[in-house]
């Protein structure tokens, strides 16, 4: 089932909910306040024709026409009985009902008035006095409510009975008829609001339905720049309507990095192959070559070999970075890794000095001893490709804070202002002209940041210039909060 007819028959269901209720207590109300006014009418008419037996033995009552307008509109029928259950008299307006047994109510009292319409006990009119009650009979198909008394004296002694009738066949009509409208009124008001919930319903989804569109036709075209027209509104389905085209954009840059990264990392794996498989072609048909040239060979062999293997092992570290893969860290010394790091980084390079410019003291840091020199060894390689020979590269120490700053400063060309934004993405190389033997494959600096983040510390370019260019390394300094 659709949103939309979900939400239509919730407003259809919970508006039914709330007619009912509502007209249920109103017609309840209403239908049991009219019998019980009635019930009234006839207790204080049957008291009247009493008082006047006690005191005199007859009442005027019931010589008088009880159902002119005094009475607005309403039958009342008095009678008097003796205590046999004998009729002695009836008023005027009495229509010719049949005699009764006035002693039947006060063995049996009758259900209240309205229960024959309203078929809950709600209570009915309370009379303290004893030897009085209700009753109910039917006379040619109409109901006639009655109130019983039996009349004593001021000593006790029983004088006789007393009868006031009305007819309910006027009231059980009009309480039927009000149900029978109420319930028409409820059902048109219900399919009223149904209908309304529809078309609510429909413009409040149609925002979703227009995103439901862009979606399909992303899918089936499987452009990611389309997106999803948005209005000056600020509700939640234009906030929903500019977040769905957010995600397009990230989703889009994803597939543009991951699509470039895939043709990239072809492109460079391509290089190193390509080599092999022609030096051992070569082999393979000139067995006889003489010793220098198949040494040559084999040594390009094993350099193509290695750097594919760098390669290859600095694709599955961002592949495991991309996946999630976290480093452990604990407490070590950053001195000392750096000395280990300078010291390989001389052999790569005898044309350059390197130095360390610390205190002769421990630098403990939090991190992981492995990653942080391959991280360490990244920058002075970057250092050492792109400084002149003959030039200097230093790595200084220092604490601020509750961090520790590691930098690494060259004497090199420096980076292009153009070029700073985009230095540590995946196969980027500044020069665009250097050969990837003496340039890399761009993938160091991306690993480098990579490791930085894992380990909770931030890696970035403090200066650059024709001077030269200094990385910072900042890490948490262990045992500091």
């Amino acid at each position: 089932m659709s949103v939309r007819w979900r939400l239509s028959l919730w407003y259809g269901l919970l508006s039914a909910l709330t007619l009912i209720i509502l007209g249920f207590v109103g017609y309840s109300f209403s239908v049991r306040q009219q019998y019980l006014n009635l019930d009234r009418v006839l207790i204080g008419s049957a008291r009247l024709v009493e008082t006047g037996i006690r005191a005199s033995g007859r009442s005027y009552a019931l010589e008088t026409d009880t159902s002119g307008p005094a009475r607005d509109g309403i039958v009342m029928v008095l009678r008097s009985y003796s205590l046999d259950g004998k009729l002695v008299s009836r008023s005027p307006s009495d229509p010719g009902l049949p005699p009764t047994d006035p002693q039947a109510p006060l063995t049996d009292p009758a259900k209240p008035a309205y229960y024959a319409v309203l078929p809950i006990p709600f209570g009915e009119v309370d009379d303290p006095r004893a030897n009085t009650a209700f009753g109910t009979l039917s006379v040619e198909g109409q109901r006639w409510r009655r109130y019983v008394i039996e009349v004593s004296s001021d000593a006790g002694k029983r004088l006789g009975y007393v009868e006031a009738l009305t007819p309910l066949g006027s009231l059980d009509n009009s309480a039927r008829q009000l149900a029978r409208v109420l319930l028409t009124v409820m059902g048109l008001s219900v399919l009223a609001v149904f209908l309304f919930g529809w078309w609510l319903a429909g413009s409040v989804l149609r925002p979703v339905e227009r995103m439901m569109d862009a979606a399909r036709g992303i899918t089936r075209s499987r452009d990611l720049g389309q997106r999803i027209p948005t209005g000056k509104n600020q509700d939640e389905l234009s906030r929903l309507a500019r977040t769905f085209n957010d995600m397009l954009g990230s989703l889009q840059s994803a597939w543009d990095s991951q699509q470039r990264f895939v043709g990239d990392a072809s492109h460079e794996l391509r290089a190193p192959l390509t080599v092999l498989r022609g030096n051992t072609e070569l082999l393979r048909r000139h067995p006889h070559l003489d010793a220098q040239e198949r040494e040559t060979m084999l040594s390009d062999i094993e350099k193509e070999a290695s750097r594919m293997n760098r390669l290859v092992d600095d694709l599955l570290l961002l592949a495991q970075s991309d996946a999630g893969s976290t480093l452990k860290r604990s407490p070590v010394e950053l001195r000392g890794i750096a000395a280990e790091a300078i010291r390989d980084a001389r052999r790569l390079s005898g044309d350059h000095t390197v130095m360390l410019d610390a205190p002769d003291e421990p630098f403990m840091v939090s991190g992981e001893k492995d990653r942080l020199r391959q991280l360490l060894l990244i920058l002075l390689d970057n250092a050492l490709k792109y400084s002149p020979a003959g030039t200097g590269v230093t790595v200084s120490i220092r604490r601020e804070g509750p961090r520790t700053i590691l930098s690494v400063q060259d004497q090199g060309i420096g980076i292009p202002q153009e070029a700073l934004p985009h230095i540590f993405e995946r196969f980027y190389r500044v020069d665009k002209a250097r050969s990837r033997k003496a340039g890399g494959v761009g993938l160091g600096l991306a690993i480098a940041e990579w490791i930085a983040a894992q380990l909770g510390g931030r890696l970035w370019v403090e200066q650059t210039g024709p001077q030269g260019t200094t990385f910072c390394l900042e890490l948490q300094t262990e045992g500091e909060g």
